[in-house]
């Protein structure tokens, strides 16, 4: 009885590290949906509505999921990556997948990495510009010389920490005094003016949905340096993306708790914007938790700049590679993220430190690519490109549907804001 029961609680422990051991492309894009989609997009919903966008945050986070689980489930059905899949559809579909993907890599490094280099300003005296490029050049120095193993060691840590700092101090503002000022009435967010905002908040929630051609580039990676089956891929995924549905609602109601009702508002200025992300959590975490929460912060960022970077150059020199008919090249990847992160160095130095402004800007290209990124992910999922089996069924086909009309419209509505306002 006792050998039976060590054996079995021996083979526990080996199933539940060999679980742990497959995770890493879901956490990977959870730390990539958790920078400026969280800590700024949700944070400063909350900030300026209080708990009135919730819901929605919640509906995006349901409506996209269809087209984010079709890098893991085409790659574990499939054994190859989704741009493997966009070419078998046709080299139009690839083609147009790489030249919209160009464009979102350039600007999204841009945003994450001035958000990365304000948070930086809080440790050391030097301009956001500066730091950008020192931010740049640490996340090349990373991917270049640590490559993936290292990439999926370090965000599980540093998203470890900032899930239990965020449900510490969200925790504790739950019991904190109200800061809502007399006669304080919340503003609407359903107003004419407000569809900007909405646009660029849906935009990265929870992330770009290119993200799904990165989760599945980075499960080919760690099947190389382990087994991993569809079911584990597809778990692995799905804990990542409820993470992150979640800890967007947690934002929320961080910035709804310390600071809606307060009369402040965020700041586009990039490192007065760091400071007030800061003192959100130390208001209630206590002063000396300041330099803390800035690390944690900090650091949560700096995954985000490094995973955006690797994933959007396996992505771009994937795409080059199959275009071309050439063969796989380290070379040609380092040199992808050298040219990338140049690139968006010079959209950081044009807009010269005003980090909502270039934030916007990147959430709400963000949501206007995502239709058709999301449309080829649908249209590779209902494909002869993998088994029946393993094809989306009639619930994923519907939930599918709605969610490309609900992209549609938004992106209609937003065109006609744009061109009325």
């Amino acid at each position: 009885m006792s050998n039976s029961y060590s054996h079995s609680l021996t083979k526990s422990s080996f199933q539940l590290g060999s679980l742990f051991g497959a995770m890493g492309p879901g956490i990977l894009m959870a730390a990539a949906a958790i920078g400026a989609s969280h800590l700024v997009a949700s944070t400063r919903a909350g900030a300026e509505f209080g708990w009135q966008l919730a819901w929605v945050i919640l509906a995006v986070n349901i409506l996209k999921y269809p087209f984010f689980a079709a890098g893991a489930r085409y790659t574990a059905a499939a054994g190859e990556s989704l741009l493997e899949g966009y070419l078998k559809q046709g080299r139009k579909y690839l083609l147009l997948f790489t030249g919209l993907n160009v464009i979102a890599a350039i600007a999204s490094t841009a945003g994450v990495a001035m958000l990365t280099a304000a948070m930086l300003t809080q440790f050391v005296p030097l301009s956001i510009d500066l730091l950008a490029l020192l931010v740049l050049l640490s996340s090349l120095t990373i991917l270049i010389f640590g490559h993936y193993a290292l990439l999926d060691k370090m965000t599980k840590v540093i998203m470890l920490a900032l899930t239990l700092t965020t449900l510490i101090a969200v925790a504790l503002a739950f019991n904190a005094p109200s800061i809502v000022q007399p006669g304080f009435v919340s503003t609407s967010p359903w107003q004419w003016a407000y569809i900007g905002f909405l646009v660029a908040m849906m935009g990265w929630m929870p992330a770009p949905i290119e993200v799904s051609a990165w989760n599945s580039l980075w499960l080919l990676e760690k099947k190389k340096s382990q087994q991993v089956s569809k079911q584990q891929a597809i778990l692995d995924f799905n804990f990542g993306y409820v993470v992150t549905a979640l800890l967007a609602v947690v934002f929320l109601a961080l910035g709804t708790l310390v600071m809606h009702g307060s009369g402040e508002t965020f700041s586009a200025s990039g490192v007065q914007f760091s400071q007030q992300l800061i003192s959100l959590y130390s208001k209630v975490m206590g002063s000396e938790s300041r330099y803390l929460i800035g690390m944690v912060a900090f650091l949560c960022i700096f995954s985000t700049t490094v995973t955006v970077i690797d994933g959007y150059s396996r992505t771009l020199n994937m795409g080059w590679q199959l275009l071309k008919a050439g063969r796989p090249s380290e070379k040609r990847l380092n040199v992808v993220m050298c040219l990338m992160s140049l690139c968006g160095l010079a959209i950081i130095l044009f807009f010269k430190g005003a980090l909502l402004p270039l934030l916007e800007f990147v959430m709400i290209l963000a949501f206007m690519t995502t239709v058709v990124f999301a449309w080829l992910n649908y249209k590779l999922m209902i494909s002869t490109a993998i088994p029946v089996e393993d094809r989306y069924g009639a619930k994923m086909r519907v939930l599918s549907l709605v969610g490309l009309t609900y992209l549609v419209s938004f992106a209609v509505l937003f065109i006609y804001w744009m061109l009325t306002k």
